[in-house]
């Protein structure tokens, strides 16, 4: 057969290539559209915003859809947003059409739920229940034309519950605000998102500027619970303040704001019809798993595939252990959330896990349980799938060889006979000298032990993976210490070109990042507050006082002024003290 040519493989191999992008293609517009409704609070007041926002998943309408008529409800404005995901490999979009709405009357507003057609399928909403209280009045403290205020949808909740909080700030005039910082002894405080909410809200006949930090919170023990004060500080015209010629107010007064504590009161979570594989998650959700290939040997890796899909503190979930899967061998699984909220409280998060059977008698790839806390209906919840049939071969093995041998009982054709015992030869015949056999030879005695090198090498490494892969901990020590490596490159840049924002929201993300890894929390979750309570005594008090400063620095940038290259420079110098003390702990 004529071989082909090197140009023949390469159109090929660019044919393959482009065939395996456009089914990658069609499978993912072909994947399952899927739509998800929230409210960004649940308790809004007259003369404030709320927003609906619809994420479309999958697929999404050309344009943000019309809505139903919702009583006592006035839209305001409709913005639409696209993100695309990556999902081992395969891409995923979202798109979100989020409704700014005014609340016209205290009382209920109840927004159905809705339904819509997408790729020949019908994908629904859930109903949203919104409490509109009446319009506040005008506190004393905001006497100066500034006041804080924070703000929870309840007050009684379980622990482990996710409570929304809001630090609103009210202001007539204002600059150079700094974060807000919150107290929240006994529970676990995710980040306060940086981007506020800012709308406009009349207290009698005065408007305020209102922004809204949101936040959230997780009790992590029992009992009568405060939460807050917030604090905050900023400049506000100073008495009998005077202007330029330009119209620019000359003087300004620093105050420090403070908003009322909240009471809370944590109920623990009942100890009747605990399940068996309840791990502490609360909140609500949907399970969905696929698993495939289903026609295998033994021996053979399955990968299953899990969604969790609702509401909850996505970041925080895990996958309990499946004692039904014991005829299988499991790795541990890889997870990814798909939500656009910031905070990861309302999406899907995907779980990636390999397993293999051990036998050729397994039928059928048993259900997967995931138990959870349901704090709205106060009851305990387990999620389930059906039976995943398998078909599954015995694991090859080699055929042992036949030897041939003769018929005895003929004899029409026997060969001679030849003698069993060979004779002595009364002389030697003569022959040429001969080298050592190679089993004398150094070398090659020393070249068989290459292949056994190159094995107990291939050995160690697997088993140095094989823990890798059984030490999600450590998988993630390794990965935050690459991230911070190049972030830190990353800073020196943007020091040298003296980029003052992109410094800054850098080194924020790098610290979250280092401190979230040694803490075995989410990165999102890590504030100075988190620092402060569990690091205190572990670290020395310049490394404290150097985290103090990198927070104070990151929260006072999108406020303050551009820093200099020297200031970068110190900051810089600041932050690879701390982490190279973080990364000394011991955890």
């Amino acid at each position: 057969m004529k071989p082909e040519s090197p140009t023949g493989l390469r159109s090929t191999s660019w044919l393959a290539l482009f065939c395996c992008v456009l089914l990658a293609g069609i499978s993912s517009s072909w994947a399952a559209p899927g739509v998800t409704a929230w409210l960004d609070r649940e308790t809004v007041a007259v003369g404030e915003n709320v927003i609906l926002t619809l994420t479309f998943d999958g697929a999404a309408p050309p344009s943000a859809p019309n809505l139903p008529a919702l009583p006592n409800l006035q839209l305001v404005g409709v913005r639409a947003t696209t993100s695309m995901n990556a999902v081992n490999g395969q891409a995923t979009t979202q798109r979100a059409y989020s409704y700014t709405f005014a609340p016209l009357q205290p009382g209920n507003a109840v927004i159905p739920a809705m339904q819509f057609q997408l790729n020949n399928q019908v994908i629904r909403t859930e109903p949203l229940t919104l409490k509109i209280t009446p319009a506040p009045e005008l506190p004393p403290a905001a006497a100066n034309g500034a006041f804080l205020k924070l703000v929870t949808p309840k007050t009684n909740i379980f622990r482990g519950e996710v409570l929304p909080v809001e630090i609103i700030l009210y202001v007539v005039m204002g600059n150079n605000a700094q974060m807000p910082q919150l107290e929240a002894q006994g529970f676990t405080l995710g980040n306060i998102i940086q981007q506020p909410q800012r709308s406009q809200v009349r207290f009698g006949n005065q408007t305020f500027a209102s922004a809204a930090f949101r936040s959230y919170v997780t009790a992590a023990r029992n009992g009568s619970l405060t939460l807050g004060p917030a604090t905050m500080m900023l400049q506000i015209p100073a008495p009998n303040s005077r202007r330029s010629i330009f119209g620019e107010l000359v003087d300004w007064q620093r105050v420090t704001l403070q908003s009322e504590a909240i009471p809370i009161q944590v109920t623990p979570l009942p100890n009747q019809n605990v399940p068996a594989g309840f791990n502490g998650a609360v909140g609500s959700y949907t399970l969905s798993v696929t698993a495939g290939p289903t026609n295998l040997s033994v021996g053979d890796p399955i990968t299953v595939k899990l969604k969790l899909t609702g509401k909850g503190v996505l970041d925080s979930l895990t996958l309990p252990d499946q004692p039904q899967w014991r005829e299988f061998k499991t790795y541990a699984p890889s997870s990814t959330v798909e939500s656009s909220d910031p905070h990861h409280l309302t999406g899907t998060k995907n779980f990636e896990q390999v397993i293999i059977p051990l036998n050729h008698e397994i039928k059928a790839l048993p259900p997967v349980q995931f138990s959870y806390f349901d704090s709205d209906q106060k009851a305990y919840r387990t999620l389930s799938n059906s039976l995943i049939p398998l078909a599954i071969k015995p694991a090859a093995t080699a055929n042992v060889p036949i030897l041939a041998t003769t018929n005895a009982a003929d004899k029409g054709d026997a060969a001679p006979a030849v003698d069993d015992i060979l004779h002595i030869k009364a002389q030697a015949e003569s022959h040429s000298a001969t080298s050592a056999p190679l089993l004398a030879q150094g070398w090659f005695l020393a070249l068989q032990t290459v292949p056994v090198a190159g094995w107990l090498a291939l050995l160690v490494t697997r088993k140095r993976n094989e823990a890798l892969a059984n030490n999600p901990r450590r998988q993630r020590q390794r990965l935050v210490e690459a991230r911070v490596r190049s972030g830190f490159r990353e800073l020196r840049t943007l020091a040298a070109e003296q980029k003052s924002d992109e410094f800054h929201v850098t080194l924020f993300r790098l610290l979250q990042e280092q401190l979230g890894e040694r803490l075995d929390l989410p990165a999102s979750a890590i504030t100075e507050a988190v620092v402060t309570e569990r690091l205190q005594t572990q670290l020395s008090e310049q490394t404290q006082r150097d985290l103090h400063d990198l927070f104070q620095a990151c929260n006072q940038a999108k406020y303050a002024s551009q820093k200099s290259q020297v200031e970068l420079a110190v900051l810089l110098t600041k932050a690879e003290n701390a982490c190279r003390d973080l990364q000394a702990l011991k955890t």
